[in-house]
């Protein structure tokens, strides 16, 4: 009666929940999270499949290739040359503008974020769990909303946790643990994700000790043993060839550009290349951050951040009750050894069976410690701990007595970071999309300069502008301070060289009055809401001013030249 009355409701929950993840995808979505989600992949992707004019981060330089090719190719890269295709063969004229290229890509991750259902669906019966309560707990925190619709690795390397979670997770339905058949699809999803992220590491290692665990438990014979972990080694070595000359083509011949020449050069000039110089992305990743001093300029966090700060903030009060039952099973866990210790003098092989599920907690806790080594700390790193999260969350009814917290503090994080955190940059180049690609415009070529100040970086792909078009010019101010920032703007006000130069200033409210301030006009004032800038956050007076708009919006400046 009422259990099934619960489950239709979960499931009815569940499905509205997954169409607003995808509704939402294609609305689009207008926050930015980080530059990473466009900079690691979209962006330069669109450079090489689309010849479009963008900005090459330092990772994807040949000079110091820090980031393997093959998921944003496989990703980014796969959608953009669909709609590549579609353009050229006439099915749509301009499948190509600045929508297609911020959705499309976030929609294949969309699509891919059911991965992570689907995983939750397996694994709850296996740790206890309601398999629909968890699916609602899942669809419906903010990370999930948010976080898995974006092009981040962090959220390829979530998928790839979930993928290795079902794969050391095998149970037969009859409620017999079944053989452990999956070492190859092991060892291929360890490396893909280490060459995704080499923090994979920390996610694989208790998966893969809960696995050895178990391989060593029901197989009584070495020799099986070794089978299995020699399947997985060379499974792993396969797909880490794969990657290493993926990777190799792609920064010795710089780009895909060259690639598709390599018919002009013979076979041999490439692979002579090839071998003076194999790139391994995850090492050269890894020795440019195990050093302090380049992990510094990318900002230094106290260890503790991850359980204290981020925690909080990407889970809420799940992450406290996980902290809770942590503590509970310590304390469990020395009140038996001691009373071992102290009636049998020494300690057997030592099973905690609580009422709670200790593995659990450590595949949540464990790479949550891994992680906090580094003193570089985002929450976006945490993201993949979604899972492991949820299923200990939902096993006991653990979160049902907190659901109206849970339902406050995910309505809020998707409104915060899916609408407000520098979401005016987005609407703003789309709308600077369609002035410099404006009838008028192409008619006879006027001279755009754009000048961003205190906003995120922009990805200069959603700009649509052609690698060989030079009349539009993106210069980006980032948090410079006044005098620099008056300074370029004057510069660019008295260039009167040029005579159908439009000049635009792209700035949050809360700090437009110090462009104001310089000795020049503006003619026209566009404002995009909303635009919350955490870096100048609003002063909370001006918010309950009549001026408040202004300080939740991003402006589009254009310069007065006629002064």
């Amino acid at each position: 009666g009422a259990g099934a009355g619960t489950g239709m409701w979960a499931k009815g929950l569940w499905a509205l929940l997954a169409a607003l993840r995808a509704g939402w995808c294609l609305l689009p979505q207008a926050g930015y999270l980080h530059p990473d989600e466009f900079f690691q992949s979209p962006e330069v992707m669109a450079g090489d499949i689309l010849n479009l004019q963008v900005y090459y981060p330092w990772e994807f330089l040949s000079s110091s290739p820090c980031r393997t090719v093959v998921f944003p190719l496989m990703t980014s890269g796969f959608t953009y040359w669909v709609i590549k295709s579609l353009q050229q063969l006439d099915i749509c004229s301009s499948c190509i503008n600045s929508y297609t290229l911020l959705v499309s890509p976030r929609l294949l991750f969309t699509v891919f974020s059911f991965i992570l259902d689907y995983s939750v669906y397996r694994l709850a019966p296996f740790w206890e769990a309601d398999p629909w309560k968890a699916l609602v707990l899942l669809a419906g925190s903010y990370v999930t909303l948010v976080f898995y619709t974006r092009t981040f690795t962090n959220a390829l390397e979530g998928l790839l946790f979930a993928l290795l979670m079902i794969l050391v997770s095998s149970r037969k339905s009859d409620g017999i643990l079944a053989e452990p058949t999956s070492s190859p699809l092991i060892g291929v999803v360890t490396t893909a994700g280490f060459f995704n992220r080499p923090t994979f590491l920390a996610f694989a290692l208790m998966p893969l000790l809960y696995w050895a665990r178990f391989v060593v438990g029901s197989q009584k014979s070495i020799k099986t043993l070794m089978n299995h972990l020699f399947k997985l080694v060379l499974c792993a070595c396969f797909t880490a060839i794969v990657f290493i000359t993926a990777d190799t083509f792609y920064f010795t011949s710089v780009g895909l550009d060259n690639l598709y020449n390599v018919q002009q050069n013979s076979l041999l000039d490439v692979i002579g290349q090839f071998n003076e110089k194999i790139i391994v992305t995850p090492f050269n990743f890894l020795s440019y951050n195990l050093n302090p001093r380049n992990l510094a300029l990318h900002g230094s966090h106290p260890r503790v951040t991850h359980f204290t700060v981020n925690g909080i903030m990407l889970f809420g009060i799940l992450h406290i009750l996980a902290i809770g039952a942590g503590f509970k099973m310590l304390k469990k866990y020395i009140q038996q050894l001691s009373w071992v210790r102290s009636h049998c003098h020494g300690s057997p092989g030592l099973v905690v069976r609580s009422e709670s599920n200790p593995t659990l907690l450590l595949f949540y806790f464990v790479p949550l410690a891994f992680l906090s080594l580094f003193s570089h700390q985002e929450p976006r790193f945490l993201i993949p701990l979604i899972l492991p999260l949820v299923l200990f969350s939902t096993s006991q009814n653990r979160a049902m007595k907190w659901k109206h917290v849970i339902i406050v503090f995910n309505v809020l994080g998707a409104l915060l970071f899916g609408c407000l955190h520098q979401g005016g940059l987005i609407p703003c180049l789309f709308h600077l999309e369609q002035l410099v690609h404006s009838p008028e415009s192409s008619n006879h070529p006027r001279h755009y300069t754009l000048l961003f100040a205190h906003t995120y970086m922009p990805p200069r792909s959603l700009l649509h502008i052609k690698k060989r078009d030079t009349h539009i010019e993106v210069i980006d101010m980032a948090g410079s301070g006044e005098e620099t920032l008056c300074q370029t703007v004057e510069q660019r006000a008295s260039n009167f060289t040029c005579n159908d130069c439009h000049v635009l200033v792209i700035i949050p409210g809360t700090v437009s009055a110090t462009v104001k301030k310089c000795s020049v006009l503006f003619k026209k004032e566009t404002l995009i809401f909303p635009h919350l800038s955490m870096e100048d956050p609003p002063q909370i007076p001006f918010l309950f001013s009549g001026n408040w708009k202004s300080q939740l919006g991003l402006y589009i400046l254009q310069l007065d030249r006629e002064q």
